[in-house]
């Protein structure tokens, strides 16, 4: 961004989604666990515990990670069921890098912080403070209630992140939410975000260029700036791309929230697993308790970074899912993902390092497997792919083959999964998610070829495709792919859809040869292959920054096959500073360039 064997019995490939269960009754059966060892990066809260030893806990943690964008430190902080803090003494945490703030409650009520969830823009110097790299954190499953601190600060509660900092399942109470931290000297930019299953009063947009809120409830939003998207959203804004810019979607056609940690009525740690929802609109906790199912934590392997793939494929193997515990994990081989209904968990930003060019983390051709808040960085030596879902198959004379395992009503689902491809180091790899599977659900996927950051340079970091789509039936919601050499998505599966894309081409092509391919200069953000005859996006944008060589051009942001089944909504192409970009969609919609830095190119609808 600019600035920027003996393993038990599996079940069936194809099994029916595992039955819904009431969490009330689900957590009554569930035996009391002794507490769980999740490693000394984990921190657990009780109510019980005095405001001020909370307070110093936080802070150190913050004093270390607010300024630590590309180290190796994770943390979780956790927080049981019950209320923190006062009015008058209110608890104030502050949200660094790869750290995650979740509440241990059934629903985000049963967790109150009475104070403040901040993140705030970072100061590069006194006079140049913005939040346009505020990556890698989250906040999820818990009420702030809004209190404390003072003068601006307590306007609001800040949430000032850009691209894979997602909030989910927050209750904001007693004041505002803003998106951008305007308690500082300028710019206060901030980049793009993601919130989902959250309610909110008056929700401040501000500087943000681009935002998906979904499934959600709000009582307003103060702005829009390139591209704002509202999809199942009580509250949200009408439909009036481009001017505001907001595309707005009654429902969702197809969602499910992440899962999370619970403690049950006899403090049993278990994971609770949300249910496929369609046509959703809401919240999954205001009106009772989140649909879904109940895994307890004896059903998982707790895995440590110390831990070999070998004895984490080994658990899997016997019928175990996966909980990763914060830090970085050096992934030498595939972890294998064989069974339906598997649940793999991150926990503060859990990240897999591939190894010797391996691919980190793979999911046969199952239903139901959920991989849910891990982050997946390329190495030294040039990988394949960073994750693949289902295996590609030959076609079939003009047709993809497809694998038969795939269940429309139990989608195997990415949330919250993070790509890097250098940034904390040198790394590389061809492509960072293949999807090959049917029926797959990414809600919200970042993937980053590094514009800045450690190992960073056009023929250092090397990948040419962030996402590429070969599954039918394949939804998108939020979807974030960031500066890959080539196409940064292709979609070659039919009957896809992309609820939100947002996209830069690549800021540092040497020249104008470097960077084009059969006659077209540069490459399209976003390609839906020329075989597909139904493809639908709402809310995308692409945006342009060439400022190794300014003089680049890039023919067209999307690509995509002229055929009555493929329509896109809400699209726009922006220039940042440098390059230009000629077209938004095919031949159509005017160019962008420096006689116009940051106004947008607007095509509401194309096909």
């Amino acid at each position: 961004m600019l600035g920027v064997l003996g393993a038990a019995a599996a079940p069936a490939a194809n099994a029916a989604p595992p039955p819904a269960m009431n969490p009330a009754v689900n957590q009554a059966k569930t035996t009391p666990a002794p507490a769980p060892d999740f490693g000394p990066n984990v921190r657990i809260f009780d109510p019980g515990m005095p405001v001020a030893a909370i307070q110093a806990e936080v802070d150190a943690i913050a004093a270390k990670q607010v300024d630590d964008e590309m180290g190796t430190n994770r943390y979780s902080l956790l927080f049981k069921p019950g209320t923190y803090g006062s009015p008058e003494t209110p608890l104030i945490i502050q949200v660094g890098y790869s750290t995650e703030v979740a509440g241990l409650g059934a629903s985000p009520t049963d967790v109150t912080i009475n104070g403040h969830v901040d993140t705030y823009n970072r100061c590069l110097t006194a006079d140049n403070c913005i939040a346009l790299n505020n990556f890698w954190r989250s906040v999820s499953n818990l009420t702030i209630n809004v209190t404390g601190l003072e003068g601006c600060r307590s306007s609001a509660n800040f949430w000032a992140a850009s691209q894979a900092s997602p909030m989910r399942r927050v209750n904001i109470t007693g004041g505002n939410l803003s998106l951008m931290d305007y308690c500082t000297a300028g710019p206060q930019y901030a980049s793009g975000g993601f919130i989902s299953d959250s309610k909110a009063g008056t929700v401040i947009n501000g500087s943000q260029q681009q935002y998906l809120v979904r499934d959600s409830s709000i009582g307003s939003w103060s702005n829009g700036v390139w591209n704002q998207v509202f999809s199942g959203v009580n509250g949200a804004p009408a439909q009036s791309f481009p001017n505001p810019p907001y595309t707005t979607l009654a429902s969702t056609p197809v969602s499910r929230e992440k899962p999370y940690l619970v403690l049950d009525s006899g403090g049993g740690y278990n994971v609770f697993v949300p249910s496929v929802r369609k046509d959703s609109a809401g919240t999954t906790w205001e009106n009772g308790p989140t649909a879904g199912r109940s895994i307890p934590l004896s059903d998982f392997f707790v895995a440590r970074p110390t831990d070999s793939v070998q004895t984490i494929n080994s658990q899997l193997a016997r019928g175990k899912n996966l909980l990763l515990t914060p830090g970085v994990y050096d992934i030498d081989r595939s972890i294998e993902v064989k069974r339906a209904n598997t649940v793999v968990l991150g926990l503060g930003m859990a990240t897999l390092t591939a190894v010797d060019g391996s691919v980190p983390l793979t999911v046969a051709d199952v239903p139901g497997v959920e991989i849910a808040a891990v982050t997946v960085d390329a190495g030294e030596k040039n990988s394949p792919a960073l994750l693949r879902v289902g295996t590609q198959r030959a076609a079939k004379g003009n047709a993809r083959a497809h694998n038969g395992w795939s269940d429309p009503a139990n989608p195997t689902t990415l949330h919250d999964v993070f790509f890097r491809i250098g940034g904390p180091h040198v790394g590389k790899a061809s492509l960072s998610l293949e999807v090959n599977s049917d029926d797959v659900l990414l809600d919200h996927i970042w993937a980053w070829r590094a514009d800045h950051g450690n190992g960073v340079g056009w023929t250092t970091n090397t990948a040419d495709n962030g996402v590429i789509i070969n599954g039918d039936n394949v939804t998108a919601t939020g979807l974030f792919v960031e500066h890959y050499q080539q196409y940064n998505v292709i979609w070659n599966g039919e009957r896809g859809k992309t609820i939100f894309f947002q996209n830069e081409l690549p800021y540092d092509a040497p020249n104008q040869a470097a960077w084009q391919h059969d006659g077209v200069l540069g490459w399209a953000g976003y390609k839906v292959a020329d075989s597909v005859r139904t493809h639908e996006l709402w809310g995308g944008g692409s945006y342009v920054y060439n400022n190794v060589d300014p003089t680049i051009h890039a023919t067209r942001g999307f690509e995509v096959p002229v055929t009555p089944g493929v329509k896109l909504h809400g699209l726009l192409t922006v220039n940042l500073g440098a390059g230009t970009l000629d077209h938004v969609v095919n031949d159509t919609g005017a160019a962008v360039s420096t006689d116009a830095v940051g106004v947008p190119s607007y095509v509401a609808d194309f096909g």
